[in-house]
């Protein structure tokens, strides 16, 4: 089952990332800033490439999906990414890669991916899940859409919206996650608004989420533990 499963997820981001595109390459990193300097340049978009001559099998191959992370934490769950920035052969590929582990009752919070569709197999457990859509049309709400997940299961995360996985078993709980981008980013919502540096301004949150800047600030006073 769990070969299976590699084999669909590879062969849909395959033909996915395989149409062509009339227009700008999307970004592979939160910003590229133009610099006239050449020599004054960390990287292009994306990462430099390897001299062919130079490259070997080691390039394109990784060991540890195996091993499970550790989910002895706040959330109860551990994010194991492979992608561009530790798996080289990945760059220019356009996909990605992760193991997540859910201790019984686990979390994977809400958060998005601001490069990459994900597409979600679950190997072990069951989990709730679920995406909202991107802000509707006047006196409507965003829309929610979820789903229990079991061993074998596939659910997709369109691109950019915020989802969660949440493990509902007494067991733990194993899931692989093939992503449309060699860097897909991952934005915590939580950590983002309550735990940036410096703090975003508490009028600005106790104006946007209605509440009183004491709540404000003990939210922002909290350890915001990131999972990846």
């Amino acid at each position: 089952m769990a070969l299976k499963s590699f084999v669909l997820t590879i062969a849909i981001l395959a033909v996915v990332t395989s149409i062509s595109h009339a227009s700008d390459p999307s970004p592979l990193q939160d910003f590229c800033v133009a610099v006239n300097d050449s020599m004054a340049a960390v990287f292009v978009n994306g990462k430099f490439c390897k001299d062919p001559k130079d490259v070997t099998a080691d390039d394109f191959f990784r060991t540890g999906l195996n091993i499970p992370g550790n989910t002895s934490n706040q959330l109860g769950s551990a994010v194991t990414a492979v992608n561009v920035n530790n798996l080289a052969g990945l760059n220019t590929l356009g996909i990605s890669l992760a193991r997540i582990d859910y201790a019984p009752y686990g979390l994977n919070p809400p958060h998005t991916h601001p490069r990459a569709t994900e597409f979600l197999v679950v190997l072990e457990g069951t989990l709730y899940v679920g995406f909202v859509l991107s802000n509707p049309g006047p006196n409507m709400k965003n829309k929610l859409f979820t789903k229990i997940l079991h061993a074998g299961d596939v659910f997709v995360f369109p691109i950019g919206l915020i989802h969660f996985q949440f493990n509902v078993g007494k067991i733990k709980a194993v899931a692989f996650a093939g992503l449309s981008s060699q860097n897909p980013g991952v934005i915590t919502i939580a950590n983002a608004v309550f735990g940036s540096d410096p703090p975003i301004n508490d009028d600005v949150l106790a104006k946007a989420f209605q509440v009183d800047k004491k709540v404000v600030d003990y939210l922002q006073s909290q350890f915001w533990w990131d999972n990846n």
